[in-house]
């Protein structure tokens, strides 16, 4: 019990010399002053660029990944072949393995889909297009970002529906607007000519990405079954969509295996192979960026300890001299610096947080999507990951700055107490 009465004591003995130091009002005529100040706001930078980096990164990975799967779903039934390609081999799933499919515990829905490549034509302008097909099944929740006119298609179980929807950048090619007609022409194998059919533009979207925007209508499926000749249970694929907490590569093993052996699981990012490579590669750029960040700000903290010891070497040795152990002395430096770090780590909080912030609401730094994929710098802030950031940064420049602390302990009390 007095054991641990003692060490009270003295870790509020440690703790009030530490306050007394950052507070003495002659520190600020001594040199460590400015270097401290320095070391602060360099640690409040490295946070801020770090916490902008991990938002920006988080959310351009993001913002792509759902706007890859929103348009695609995470993962596609399809026949087997070596590249999917948009002329599709029709696709028949009975209602056991569709119930099946649906039942698996990493599934939240499944829906329809079909595609055929085409000719689109508006006065004198032609551009090749992809018709995709969907049905009544579609969930538009994922796909209401996009739409920016107009809205969504209205598909009934019995009928046709001839509208669709396009891409801004498509509609501006063809010199076309909302609620105007368009000619569409399928080709068909020789000696058969192409056929001709017209689709009213009911909507328009904007997805940032090119291969989308400059190729895609949204149309009714039962066009492409009449089109394919296809049975009314027929369809070019499903695309599958995950729960939140699914492990895509898992998901799509396990989703393989449910399905008949003539059918294949496709996820998104075997589907977009370069772009998520892209993306990784971004993630390898950002924890580089970060590596750097924390090790110059140990650097600079490691730098004004050492400066702070020094200047306070005739204090050092009074207390060794009243009897105070190597480690304590240690302790009372550490505690300063700790002091100092949390203060630049909050400062540099408050700022980067706070950019980061007007950049998700304000939408102030703009980017080119055709490299890019998205029209603005996406942020995606989660706690979580912050707090392991500011844990982490605290952690490595205090165990860093355990080195430069052993220099206490070469200090001799008689030369010390004389150290001018």
């Amino acid at each position: 019990m007095a054991s641990r009465k003692k060490q009270g004591v003295t870790l509020k003995l440690e703790f009030f010399i530490a306050n007394r130091i950052l507070k003495s009002k002659t520190a600020s005529r001594k040199i460590s002053r400015p270097v401290i100040k320095i070391s602060v706001w360099a640690i409040a930078l490295g946070v801020i660029i770090m916490t902008i980096a991990l938002a920006t990164g988080m959310g351009l990975r993001k913002e792509i990944s759902d706007k890859v799967i929103g348009f695609g779903g995470h993962i596609q039934i399809l026949n087997y072949q070596p590249n999917p390609i948009f002329e599709q081999q029709p696709v028949y799933l009975s209602d056991s393995v569709l119930q099946e499919v649906h039942q698996l515990p990493e599934v939240d829905y499944v829906q329809a889909f079909s595609k055929k490549a085409g000719i689109v034509k508006n006065k004198d302008v032609f551009e090749g297009v992809v018709l995709k097909g969907i049905d009544s099944s579609f969930h538009w929740q994922r796909f209401a970002p996009f739409l920016t006119q107009g809205k969504p298609l209205h598909l009934d179980q019995e009928g046709y529906n001839d509208s669709i929807l396009m891409s801004e950048q498509l509609a501006a090619l063809l010199q076309t607007r909302l609620h105007e007609r368009v000619a569409v022409y399928f080709v068909r194998q020789a000696p058969k000519p192409p056929l001709l059919r017209y689709f009213y533009i009911a909507g328009l979207f904007k997805t940032d990405f090119e291969e989308i925007d400059n190729s895609f209508l949204i149309g009714d499926l039962k066009h492409l079954q009449r089109l394919n000749k296809w049975e009314d249970n027929q369809v070019g694929g499903y695309e599958v969509f995950l729960k939140p907490e699914a492990k895509l590569e898992h998901s799509t093993t396990k989703l393989r295996y449910a399905l008949p052996i003539e059918l294949d699981a496709i996820s998104a990012k075997m589907l977009n192979e370069q772009l998520f490579q892209w993306l990784e590669l971004f993630d390898l750029n950002i924890a580089i960026i970060l590596i750097i960040i924390i090790a110059v700000a140990a650097i600079n903290m490691s730098i004004s300890l050492l400066i702070l010891i020094l200047e306070r070497t005739q204090m050092i040795g009074i207390l060794k001299a009243l009897g105070t152990n190597n480690l304590s002395i240690r302790r009372i430096f550490l505690y300063n610096a700790a002091y100092l770090i949390g203060k630049g780590m909050l400062w540099g909080n408050l700022i980067g947080v706070g950019l980061c912030l007007a950049q998700k609401y304000l939408g102030i730094v703009k980017l080119d999507p055709a490299t890019y994929y998205v029209s603005r710098v996406a942020i995606h802030l989660d706690p979580l990951v912050l707090f392991a950031l500011n844990a982490g940064t605290m952690l490595i420049c205090l165990l860093c700055l355990i080195i430069p602390s052993f220099l206490i302990s070469r200090i001799s009390p008689i030369k010390a107490i004389r150290f001018d």
